[in-house]
């Protein structure tokens, strides 16, 4: 992997959290978005970067199990700032598919046409963002994408958004449908871009309140089980005139995408 000098790592140490599966939303929406398996399909050298790994490699290495589907020769790459915890993944490295480095923001001298960055930035401020941002993707290839959100402890609620050198492109929320109550509490999940952001007047806060009357006005369909109502709700939202994004498959598994136009902060 090329390195552009000695870089200092940026970026403050995370909790560590993690479980097996915690990231499979998210694994399992870039394994089929055709943005991202077009990127990677099309790179000369198709690096990722998975950023703040935590306490165990074990969803860097699902990750990888997941983009090798879409090009058998991607190589992923984990990041951590703790040392100790670079040295306890090393087990599970197979180089050059698989490694694992002390790094953050700057993505350690690499350029990576992919980064994920899950629950990495919600201990910091929402002024701090963008500036998080714009170092990851000023580090990345020409044309990369920054897939940056939070999920909860066992990957039930997921959240994220894909970022461009251009800016904010969308938002998805994916729900586990079997456990759902009311889709607004994905809301203590939202990016911290937009985690301060629910409340009237902004936005996502009017997304998600028009998702839970959609959500309430489809209870008859959960007869036909929670796809069926999730499903109809996502076709009354639609009806309202929000712009709804993705394919049916990906709506089928709990998703819903909206460009970042309809949930951009006031």
């Amino acid at each position: 992997m090329a390195h552009r000098g000695r870089l200092s790592p940026v970026g403050a140490p995370t909790r560590g959290t993690t479980n097996p599966n915690r990231l499979r939303r998210v694994d399992r929406w870039l394994a089929s978005s055709p943005e991202v398996t077009r990127l990677l399909r099309s790179a000369s050298d198709p690096l990722v970067v998975d950023l703040g790994y935590g306490a165990s490699p074990v969803t860097t290495v699902e990750l990888a199990r997941w983009l090798r589907r879409v090009r058998p020769d991607v190589r992923v790459l984990g990041l951590e700032l703790d040392a100790d915890r670079v040295a306890a993944a090393r087990s599970a490295a197979d180089p050059p598919w698989l490694e694992f480095r002390r790094g953050g923001f700057e993505l350690a001298g690499t350029r990576p046409v992919l980064v994920r960055a899950f629950n990495v930035l919600r201990q910091y401020a929402e002024d701090e963002v963008a500036g998080a941002w714009s170092l990851m993707l000023s580090s990345m290839a020409a044309g990369g994408l920054l897939v940056e959100g939070t999920c909860d402890e066992i990957g039930r609620l997921s959240t994220w958004v894909t970022v461009t050198a251009s800016g904010p492109v969308s938002l998805t929320l994916s729900v586990r449908l079997a456990d759902l109550e009311r889709p607004s509490t994905v809301a203590e999940r939202l990016p911290k871009i937009l985690i301060h952001r629910n409340v009237p007047g902004e936005r996502v806060h009017t997304l998600l309140s028009a998702l839970d009357d959609c959500w309430a006005a489809a209870a008859p369909y959960r007869t036909f089980g929670a796809r069926a109502r999730w499903l109809e709700a996502l076709r009354a939202l639609e009806t309202q005139g929000w712009p709804v994004l993705g394919r049916p498959a990906r709506r089928r598994l709990g998703d819903l995408t909206v460009p970042w136009s309809a949930v951009e902060p006031a």
